[in-house]
C-alpha cells in the first residue's frame, strides 16, 4: 500500500465530504459521545479494502480502536462481520461513508475477478485491467483487481508504450510508429516494455515482420482468427486479447492460447458489493 497516495486520497475524499462539518452528527448527537459499530457483510463475495479502512479510521480519529475480523481476500457470505469500531461517535459517522463507498466498490471489484480468474484456473490465462477506471480511483480500483486474483496492466501513460491503433494511424503505420517507439526509448534511456495492438491478420504479419515489441494485443479478432494469429505468433511474444470479452465467453478466448486477456469489465461496470456499518 502507497502510505502516502493513500492518505492523499482520503483527505480529499473527506474534505469533499465533510466540508465545514458533521453538522446532523454535530446537532444530534452530544460531543464527546462514545460508540461501537461493526461491518456486515450483506452479499456473499470477495471482500476488498479492509487495509484501506483501517487507514480511514486513522485518519479520521486516530484514536479510534478497529479490531479487524476479516483480511482482504477473503470468501464472505452474507451476516459476516468485517470489522468492529469503537470510540467517538463523530469520528466513526464521519468514517461510515467513506469505509463504505471504498469497501463496497474495491469488493465488487474483486469479487467479479475472482469469478472470472476461476472459470480460467484451468487454463494459461490471465486476466488483466484496463485503464478504464474511474478517475481519482485507479489506484483503489486495481488494487481491487490483484486481491481478486487478477494481474494489472499498465498503472497509466507512463509505465508501459501501448501503441494502440489511432497511435499508428497519426504515426503513419505500425513500422514507423514501433521504430518511433524504439528510437523514443533510446533518446529518453528509458527502460519500458512496448505493447502493440493489432485489428486483423494483415496488421499482425506487419507487427511480425517489424520485430521490436514485448507483447502484441489482438484486439477484437474473432475466435478463428485469435487461433490463426496465436499460432503465427508461435510463443515469439507475449500475446493479450481484448475487446468484446464477457465473463460469458472469456473461457472461450482463452482457450485460443493467449497468454493474457484484458477486460475493462472487471472495473468500469462492475456492481458493488452490498455492505454496511452499524451501531449495536
Amino acid at each position: 500500500m502507497d502510505i502516502q497516495l493513500i492518505h492523499q486520497f482520503i483527505k480529499n475524499a473527506l474534505a469533499e465530504d465533510v466540508g465545514d462539518g458533521d453538522h446532523t452528527s454535530l446537532s444530534t448527537i452530544p460531543s464527546g459521545t462514545q460508540g461501537r459499530a461493526k461491518l456486515i457483510i450483506k452479499e456473499d463475495g470477495i471482500l476488498a479494502g479492509m487495509e484501506l479502512a483501517v487507514e480511514i479510521f486513522a485518519v479520521v480519529d486516530a484514536s479510534l480502536k478497529v479490531d479487524v475480523l476479516l483480511q482482504d481476500g477473503a470468501a464472505v457470505k452474507v451476516g459476516d462481520i468485517g470489522l468492529t469500531v469503537s470510540g467517538s461517535t463523530h469520528s466513526i459517522l464521519i468514517a461510515e461513508r467513506l469505509v463504505l463507498n471504498c469497501m463496497q466498490r474495491m469488493s465488487g471489484i474483486a469479487t467479479k475477478t475472482h469469478r472470472i480468474v476461476s472459470l480460467l484456473k484451468d487454463t494459461k490465462t490471465k486476466i488483466l485491467d484496463t485503464r478504464k477506471t474511474t478517475p481519482g480511483l485507479r489506484y483503489l480500483e486495481k488494487w481491487a483487481v490483484r486481491i481478486g486474483g487478477g494481474v494489472n496492466h499498465r498503472i497509466g501513460l507512463y509505465d508501459m508504450i501501448l501503441i494502440k491503433d489511432n497511435h499508428v494511424d497519426y504515426a503513419g503505420g505500425i513500422s514507423n510508429a514501433i521504430k518511433a517507439a524504439q528510437k523514443y526509448l533510446a533518446d529518453q534511456q528509458k527502460s519500458l516494455q512496448i505493447e502493440i495492438e493489432v485489428r486483423n491478420i494483415e496488421e499482425l504479419s506487419q507487427v511480425l515482420a517489424t520485430g521490436g515489441v514485448d507483447r502484441i494485443m489482438l484486439d477484437n479478432f474473432s475466435f478463428d482468427n485469435l487461433k490463426a494469429a496465436v499460432k503465427l505468433i508461435d510463443g515469439k511474444f507475449t500475446t493479450e486479447a481484448s475487446g468484446g470479452i464477457t465473463e460469458e465467453n472469456v473461457l472461450e478466448y482463452a482457450a485460443c492460447g493467449v497468454d493474457y486477456i484484458s477486460m475493462g469489465a472487471l472495473t468500469h461496470s462492475v456492481k458493488s458489493l452490498d455492505i454496511s456499518l452499524k451501531a449495536y
